[in-house]
C-alpha cells in the first residue's frame, strides 16, 4: 500500500482504507463473525485505515470495530475515524432524525439518531463513541453530514450551532492531542469550501464528487483543498454502484448516487468499459485508481461485505494498469485531458 499524510498533520493513511458502513448492517443483516473477518482481512492485506460512524448500524459499527481491534491486538497500530454532530438516543424515548437516503439497518442496536452540532453535542458524541470503541483517542473527527444538501432548510440551523460552539469543541478535541485531525464528513464540495472559510479542517471525506463519471472537482474544488492543506479521503467513488457492478448489472446495483442510473451516465459506462477490454483492465480497477492519482487525495475509502470484496478491493488499487489505457481515455473524452492519472 502507498502511504500518504492527512493535509499537515502527522497522520498517514493507507492508499486504501475500509468503511464500515456495510458492515454496520446498511441494508442487510451482517454478523460480528463476519465483520471481524472483513477487518483481519483487511489488515492482512496492508490496509491500516478503518473508519466508522455512530450512525453505522445505530452504535453497532463502533461496538464490533472497537471489539475487533481491541481482541487482535491491533489498536495503535491502524488509524481509525468516526463522525461527530449524531447523538444516539435509546429508541424508546427519542425520534430518529430524518434521512436524505432511507437506510434500513438491520438487526441494529435499539437507539436512534438525532442531529446536534453545538459544544456539548460534539463533545457527548465524541465521548459516546470512545466508549463503543473503547479507545482514550481517535486519529480523526469527521464532522458528519454538515450539508446544505442533507440538511435543506435545517442546515442554517446546525450551521449557525457550529459556529456558537460546535467549532470551540473541535479545537479544543484537537488541541488536547484527543484527536489529530478534524475534517467534514459529506456528500458534497460546498459546505467544506464553505466551512473551510470559518474553521481550519485538516481534511474532509467526500463520497462521490470525484469519479469516472464526475470530474466536477477537478477544476476548483480539489486546486482550493490543495491550496488549503486540507487532505480529501475519496468515499463512494463507484458513485454507489454503476462503476461497481458495470452498465450489464441489475437495476437494483445499476445505480448512480443513490438513484436509477440515467440513460446518459449508462452509455458513458458502456463507452468506459469498451476501453476497459481493449486493454485488459477492469472497471473497479479504473475507477480506483482514477481517483487516488489525484494529489489531493490521500485515500480511498471503500466498504466490503464479505473477505473476497476486501481482496478485490486492494486488487483494484494495486494491479499495474497500461500507460495506453489512461491516454486511451482522454483521446476518447472521457476523462479530462488536464486529470491527473497513475505513474506507469
Amino acid at each position: 500500500m502507498l502511504k500518504r499524510k492527512v493535509g499537515k498533520t502527522d497522520v498517514t493513511l493507507t492508499s486504501l482504507g475500509l468503511g464500515t458502513s456495510p458492515l454496520g448492517g446498511c441494508n442487510v443483516d451482517v454478523s460480528f463473525q463476519t465483520f471481524e473477518a472483513v477487518v483481519l482481512k483487511a489488515y492482512d492485506l496492508g490496509v491500516r485505515y478503518f473508519d466508522t460512524a455512530p450512525l453505522y448500524g445505530l452504535g453497532k459499527s463502533e461496538h464490533s470495530l472497537g471489539h475487533v481491534l481491541r481482541n487482535n491486538d491491533l489498536v495503535g497500530k491502524v488509524v481509525v475515524s468516526t463522525k461527530a454532530g449524531r447523538i444516539l438516543k435509546p429508541e424508546s424515548r427519542a425520534k430518529r432524525a430524518e434521512s436524505l437516503y432511507g437506510i434500513d439497518w438491520v438487526k441494529a442496536l435499539p437507539f436512534v439518531d438525532d442531529y446536534d452540532y453545538s459544544y456539548d453535542g460534539i463533545m457527548r458524541a465524541f465521548e459516546d463513541s470512545q466508549q463503543r470503541l473503547g479507545m482514550d483517542h481517535i486519529d480523526i473527527l469527521y464532522l458528519h453530514d454538515v450539508s446544505g444538501e442533507w440538511h435543506r432548510e435545517a442546515y442554517d440551523t446546525h450551521l449557525s450551532a457550529l459556529r456558537a460552539s460546535g467549532y470551540k469543541a473541535c479545537d479544543e478535541l484537537r488541541r488536547t492531542g484527543s484527536v489529530k485531525a478534524i475534517g467534514l464528513g459529506v456528500n458534497e464540495t460546498a459546505s467544506v469550501l464553505q466551512v473551510a472559510e470559518e474553521f481550519d479542517l485538516d481534511c474532509s471525506m467526500v463520497a462521490g464528487r470525484y469519479t469516472l463519471l464526475n470530474h466536477g472537482a477537478l477544476d476548483h474544488f480539489y486546486p482550493e483543498m490543495q491550496r488549503r492543506g486540507i487532505g480529501i479521503i475519496a468515499a463512494g467513488i463507484y458513485n454507489s454502484g454503476i462503476l461497481a457492478e458495470g452498465s450489464k448489472s441489475m437495476t437494483t446495483t445499476r445505480t448512480y448516487d443513490c438513484q436509477p442510473a440515467p440513460e446518459p451516465i449508462v452509455r458513458k459506462v458502456e463507452a468506459l468499459e469498451a476501453v476497459c477490454q481493449r486493454h485488459g483492465v477492469s472497471l473497479p480497477t479504473a475507477a480506483t485508481q482514477f481517483v487516488y492519482a489525484h494529489p489531493a487525495v490521500t485515500a480511498v475509502v471503500q466498504g466490503a461485505l464479505t473477505p473476497e470484496h476486501v481482496a478485490a478491493n486492494v486488487a483494484a488499487i494495486s494491479t499495474p494498469v497500461p500507460a495506453a489505457f489512461w491516454a486511451d481515455l482522454k483521446s476518447s473524452g472521457l476523462i479530462p485531458e488536464a486529470a491527473p492519472v497513475p505513474e506507469a
